[in-house]
């Protein structure tokens, strides 16, 4: 019985081709809109995940806190010290490898290829610290950081910027006109957020901090514990430890905040997944607009066929058989735009992944959904014209024009 109701409603609907088309035209475009944008989101969460594991999942990372004045935050306090990093590496038996490090932009320049850069102070530390790995030449040594000798590792990036596919290993930069011999540079390394690894050039932190920026305090303290289990011991520890070197009172907030890896990509996550369902809600609102085309349309086609109505109502159809009808319709509409609106959704994923860089993934629930949704968009607007169709009164039906 339902395939007859099913072939009588493709019927119906081949008959007036055009019209079913600008139908589905809203269905189409919401469809595609929520699979797009969901494809977005799918392709940031999982582009946040292969980062964790990046950057390593066990990282604590020790930042100074905010000058307040009147209790407004402003600019950033300047108490971390190298002194703070050594007493971390030697009193907390929790963590595997401490690498303070210092931040700040700088011009870079090789003969007349320049680019303006962060400069990153560090130890050699970092690179086991932050899982950072080097592609040719040899990172600077503790011996290079306590002569605070001026040597540098390139990012990729600016290793391509300067050089152009020649090898650096072994040239002289100039950083803010002073000259570095490049010893190594850097594997890829990709981007965290607004944050691209490549687009650096790391220096020793002494160098960096004598030799170059005239500073004495660092910005970050980069800190690997044992494993995940050994993180929130390592963390209260370091916090001891900080509020006693800095002479912090019991009734007075660190100057200082130690934070984990993992909870500052769950906030990412935590962002994304919120812009995400933002943007999947205002697509959402082409499907509303579509539902709303389709009663319209089906309401229009209940007053065009009031006689063929009338004419089964008085040949022994009951209304349920007429509400069937009209709901097939209604849904054979959504459905069919929403098969439509998938396979628009996975060409625009693949356009915004090529043209934006971002990462997409349209996952197979997301396919599900998208369809489902589409088809109950179909019934719940289709419910009210089919309703409207089986309660009609088969003399009244019959007699009108």
């Amino acid at each position: 019985m339902f395939w007859i109701v099913a072939r009588v409603a493709l019927r119906e609907l081949r008959g007036s081709l055009m019209r079913s088309a600008l139908t589905m035209l809203g269905v189409i475009i919401g469809v595609a809109a929520v699979v797009a944008m969901v494809a977005l989101g799918e392709g940031a969460k999982r582009d946040i995940a292969r980062n964790i594991e990046n950057l390593g999942a066990n990282l604590l990372i020790v930042r100074p806190g905010l000058m307040e004045k009147r209790h407004v935050r402003s600019a950033t306090v300047q108490t971390l010290t190298m002194d703070d990093s050594v007493l971390i590496r030697d009193r907390v038996a929790a963590v595997v490898s401490v690498a303070p490090s210092a931040a700040q932009m700088g011009q870079v320049k090789y003969f007349n290829a320049n680019t303006r850069t962060n400069i990153i102070g560090v130890t050699p530390d970092y690179l086991e610290a932050r899982r950072f790995a080097v592609a040719s030449g040899a990172f600077f040594t503790f011996r290079d950081v306590a002569a605070a000798r001026r040597v540098a590792a390139l990012g990729k990036s600016v290793a391509d910027t300067l050089f152009n596919g020649r090898q650096p290993v072994g040239r002289v930069i100039k950083i803010n006109g002073v000259n570095f011999l490049v010893a190594a540079v850097m594997a890829e390394k990709g981007q965290t957020g607004w944050w691209d690894a490549d687009d650096q050039i790391l220096i020793p932190l002494t160098t960096f901090q004598k030799r170059m920026f005239g500073r004495d305090y660092i910005d970050n303290i980069f800190i690997e514990a044992k494993s995940r289990a050994a993180m929130d011991e390592a963390s209260e520890r370091i916090t001891s430890l900080l509020r006693r070197a800095h002479k912090i009172r019991a009734d007075e907030k660190e100057d200082f905040h130690v934070r984990s890896q993992t909870e500052i990509m769950s906030s990412m996550r935590e962002m994304t997944r919120t812009f995400s369902l933002l943007l999947a809600g205002i697509a959402a609102i082409s499907l509303l607009v579509g539902g709303i085309g389709i009663m319209n349309i089906m309401l229009v086609t209940v007053a065009e066929r009031t006689r063929e109505i009338g004419l089964r109502k008085a040949l022994g159809a009951r209304r349920r058989d007429i509400m069937k009808q009209f709901l097939v319709e209604s849904g054979l509409l959504a459905s069919v735009g929403g098969v439509m609106g998938i396979a628009l959704g996975f060409v625009a994923a693949d356009f915004i992944g090529r043209f934006s860089e971002w990462d997409t993934y349209v996952s197979p629930m997301t396919v599900g959904i998208a369809y489902l949704t589409a088809l109950c968009v179909g019934v719940f607007f289709g419910w009210y014209p089919a309703r409207k169709a089986a309660r009609m009164n088969p003399v009244d039906a019959l007699r009108s024009e």
